[in-house]
């Protein structure tokens, strides 16, 4: 006779080695890339995800099966948060701001140099948001998480994330057209 699965499907001989190949593994990658943006270090983003994913493991037998997005999420919120009691994290850093706009396109010496510009104009815009803003905007826009997901990882209502993505936003358009580097747009400042 088999062991009955509990209410969100796992089943009691299901190993906790088992669920976390089943529940754990299939979202490194989505945990690597939030904790890159709350990091904004990739060796600290693989730091923390490391004690996200080590302290997930130790806490595999008391997990359930649901919503495993959610309760790994949260598992990494926690680990951030205490991981920075002690220290403010950096703002920007190298490798982060070449991940804020995809490679450039290859082409005229003149179209790279202005897609060059664009990105670095961009990047400023974004280094000057409040970090609350700054952090749902890179989930949302750079990182792909939805709103949902975003509101898990930084323990804020869904209300929140939508009221600090559409003023980061407003934001960033503000900075990009006074700079000129919106198309069709002059500089208004």
């Amino acid at each position: 006779m088999e062991p009955e699965p509990n209410v969100h499907g796992r089943s009691s001989a299901v190993s906790d080695d088992e669920a976390f190949q089943r529940y754990v593994v299939p979202e490194l990658a989505t945990l690597l890339r939030v904790a890159r943006s709350l990091t904004h270090n990739p060796h600290d983003a693989e730091d923390l995800v490391q004690d996200t994913i080590l302290r997930a493991y130790k806490a595999m037998s008391s997990f359930d099966g649901a919503h495993a997005r959610a309760w790994l999420f949260t598992i990494l919120r926690n680990t951030h948060i205490n991981r920075n009691r002690r220290r403010r994290p950096d703002l920007f850093d190298d490798a982060h701001d070449a991940e804020l706009v995809p490679e450039l396109r290859r082409s005229d010496p003149a179209e790279l140099a202005e897609q060059a510009a664009f990105r670095d104009a961009v990047v400023a815009a974004v280094a000057t948001l409040p970090d609350k803003m700054r952090v749902v905007v890179e989930l949302v826009d750079l990182e792909m998480c939805t709103y949902a997901e975003v509101a898990m990882v930084l323990d804020i209502p869904i209300g929140t994330v939508m009221s600090r993505l559409h003023r980061g936003r407003r934001h960033i358009k503000e900075q990009l057209i006074a700079s000129g580097r919106v198309p069709g747009k002059a500089s208004s400042r």
